[in-house]
């Protein structure tokens, strides 16, 4: 009989074979399952879990085996970061539970020949506890305290300094907030916030207006007033992004890295059903995503375009104000997509090239006296503020905003924001104007 622990751990076992984002194969996972409503919630909090705290739980068991946790069978392996997590990081689990119920999953995966390991091994964490590093090593104390590799951690601190980098890893595996976007094309935040309360979902007012935040709400896409377009999720970086635009009625928008959609979503509510929106995509699907999420939301004025960013001048002639929010190395949402950390950093030095041909292409189609916004969710500088200083030297046309409401969020010429544990993900912006 399937339960929360062994769809978690056969829902781990694929994202790790297949290298996909852990969330996607849980969707997955989860829409085909029977499980009631706490085993969800029990088999969602132990995959993220796992995913988030992976380093750090392979460092304790490593403690107790003979031999590195990744040489074990993979159902041995899961079932063991499965168990441990629960003893380490769920405070409401017995012990008697998270043993028994490991020892039972082993063996019903044929794996009996690893009872007696994994009773014995998890018995130990669970009388041990997290046992951390020396603390002098900063870095080997923070990789494992906050589960990250020592190179992410190592480049967290070089750029952002010991205390800071420490904060964003701490944020990186606390629990954060759900963002939603009010859709003013229908309702009003103090009324959607009624609603959903009305539906069972606590809601409140963030800073950032028309943005509400929610804890822990479950799956928003069974509340009626989802169906109703009501709102969509977005995170408040994403929300104050597209605010630098400063959208005004019938204007015409285009947003060169669309999908899913939440971006051009709200700046087709900033120009209250006028003017259109372009949201650009390479991808066919990912533009009938974007197309679907306008119908549900009643926003006639987004046209999804299905196109190359860096081709767009073919597509579209001029626009307003155009949104290059480019494909990143994402290292200021490593709390929402955990994955993101134990990829190599090697591959940062292949997006600025990609990411400054999109800047470049976005400039072109810019009308004059019109906005260009370059945005990433990473925090490295190569992609943010060495590309926009290189920007403005080689488009002279081109000036930093002035505006008081950017200058006021930016700190020099730019805007880049570190993740909080109630607040936005980390992510970093540029507001130009064409002369």
């Amino acid at each position: 009989m399937e339960t929360a622990r062994s769809l978690a751990v056969q829902t781990l076992m694929k994202a790790e074979r297949d290298a996909s984002f852990s969330n996607l194969s849980l969707a997955n996972a989860l829409s085909r399952s029977q499980l009631s409503g706490p085993e969800r919630a029990l088999a969602s909090q132990l995959v993220y879990g796992v995913t988030e705290r992976r380093l750090t739980l392979d460092d304790q068991l490593a403690r107790y085996l003979q031999k590195p946790p990744t040489k074990l069978h993979p159902q041995v392996l899961a079932v063991l970061r499965v168990g441990a997590y629960q003893l380490l990081f769920m405070e409401k689990i017995p012990v008697s539970a998270a043993v028994n119920e490991s020892v039972k999953l082993v063996k019903a995966a044929g794996q009996g020949y690893a009872a007696g390991l994994v009773n014995a091994v998890l018995r130990k964490i669970a009388a041990n506890g997290l046992v951390l590093p020396d603390p002098a090593d900063k870095i080997q104390f923070f990789s494992i305290k906050y589960s990250c590799p020592p190179a992410l951690t190592s480049f967290f601190v070089r750029v952002f300094g010991e205390a800071d980098a420490e904060k964003i890893l701490a944020v990186s595996v606390a629990p954060r907030p759900i963002f939603l976007r009010v859709n003013t094309c229908r309702t009003d935040r103090e009324a959607l916030i009624g609603r959903l309360e009305a539906e069972g979902v606590q809601a409140a007012p963030c800073a950032l207006p028309d943005a509400v935040a929610l804890d822990r709400p479950g799956d928003l896409r069974r509340l009626p007033s989802f169906a109703e377009g009501l709102f969509h999720v977005q995170d408040l970086s994403s929300q104050q992004t597209v605010r630098l635009l400063g959208l005004r009625p019938g204007q015409t928008v285009a947003d060169l890295c669309a999908a899913p959609g939440g971006k051009a979503f709200t700046a087709a509510e900033y120009l209250r059903g006028e003017g259109r929106v372009y949201a650009c995509d390479v991808y066919e699907h990912k533009c009938e995503l974007i197309r679907s999420g306008a119908e549900r939301l009643g926003l006639p004025n987004v046209q999804p375009l299905l196109c190359d960013a860096r081709e767009i001048c073919r597509h579209l002639k001029e626009a307003d104000a155009v949104l290059c929010d480019v494909p990143c190395s994402g290292l200021g949402v490593i709390g929402r997509k955990p994955e993101i950390k134990y990829k190599s950093l090697d591959a940062l030095a292949s997006l600025p090239p990609l990411q400054y041909e999109i800047l470049w292409a976005g400039a072109e189609i810019v009308r004059p006296g019109g906005t260009l916004v370059y945005s990433t969710c990473t925090l490295n500088p190569a992609e943010n503020g060495d590309m926009c200083d290189r920007f403005l030297r080689e488009h002279p046309d081109f000036t930093l905003a002035s505006d008081a409401e950017y200058r006021a969020v930016c700190t020099g010429d730019y805007m880049t924001v570190l993740p909080t544990p109630d607040g936005g993900d980390g992510f970093f912006a540029a507001k130009f104007m064409r002369k």
